[in-house]
């Protein structure tokens, strides 16, 4: 069988989550418009009757500004090392920039990984702008493959995972047949909320607030699951909770309907707000979230 592991490598924005989830047709990782959504790495099984491709979703790369922010980069590193095809994604909307270079930089420490040109977005740009940027890239380093797709639009995904199969080497399969990915449903329950609190609050949440699920019990028709959303201000737990605590609600709705679509089966769902001052630069709280393992 043909197997592997596929990171997916590029800057906050371009599209990665949202591409792992439409390779595997289903919702494993959240995603916003907010940069810096992904903060765990997600590995998302693909599997057919001749090969087995494990896709991981990384955080973007960026300027660290505290150690959470130095936590995901690391995660990021780790699988350049560790791929075997590495698709290095870029924004076909906003061109090649500092911050793309600087993950190319990156990659081109792997000497062994295959590494494919991949230009997300391409149904914001015509073909004249996207022949401009492939000639502009193509000659920075040796892509193996230069691959147009829109992930969201679900464009060229079927050749993008038949032009990896051509690379993979054949060998045992890393997962067994029913298996989907490496994190929890606890986790996927508690990134569910967060992408809502995500979408439906200000711009200064998103970098302020994680979730951590307290409780998950499956009952024979019904699931009950408790979330902790925490924030680092005080001001910001009123935020999330809003006024009569209708935030909290909406949040609650819109992740509870997610829930039920992903487990297929009715959920009871509990959600609290606690402020932990300056968690993302608390090494026990960035353990205690799952974000750090303890070492």
């Amino acid at each position: 069988m043909k197997c592997g592991n596929v990171s997916i490598m590029g800057r906050p924005n371009v599209g990665k989550s949202t591409l792992l989830n439409a390779l595997l047709n289903i919702k494993l990782a959240i995603t916003t418009d907010k940069a810096g959504t992904t903060r765990n790495i997600i590995e998302g099984i693909y599997q057919d009757s001749e090969s087995q491709i494990v896709f991981i979703d990384t955080p973007g790369i960026h300027k660290p500004l505290n150690k959470l922010g130095n936590l995901l980069n690391k995660k990021a590193y780790q699988n350049i090392d560790n791929a075997d095809i590495i698709l290095f994604l870029i924004d076909a909307s906003t061109g090649f920039g500092k911050g793309d270079k600087f993950i190319l930089d990156k990659i081109k420490e792997n000497e062994e990984a295959k590494v494919f040109l991949v230009l997300n977005k391409v149904d914001k740009v015509n073909n004249a702008e996207l022949l401009k940027l492939i000639t502009s890239v193509k000659d920075l380093y040796d892509f193996k493959e230069i691959i147009p797709i829109s992930a969201l639009k679900g464009q060229s995904l079927n050749d993008l995972v038949n032009t990896i199969k051509k690379y993979l080497e054949e060998r045992e399969p890393l997962f067994a047949d029913d298996e989907l990915t490496n994190v929890s449903t606890r986790f996927i329950m508690s990134e569910f909320v967060r992408e809502k609190a995500m979408m439906l609050t200000r711009q200064e949440i998103p970098h302020t607030i994680t979730c951590y699920t307290e409780n998950f019990v499956e009952e024979e028709n019904i699931i009950n699951i408790s979330v902790l959303i925490v924030v680092d201000r005080a001001n910001l737990k009123k935020i999330i909770i809003g006024k009569n605590g209708q935030m909290l609600k909406k949040i609650g709705t819109l992740a509870r309907e997610e829930m039920e679509k992903f487990l297929n089966k009715k959920v009871f769902l509990e959600l609290h707000v606690k402020t932990i001052n300056n968690w993302r630069d608390e090494e026990k709280y960035l353990i205690e979230l799952g974000l750090k393992e303890d070492e």
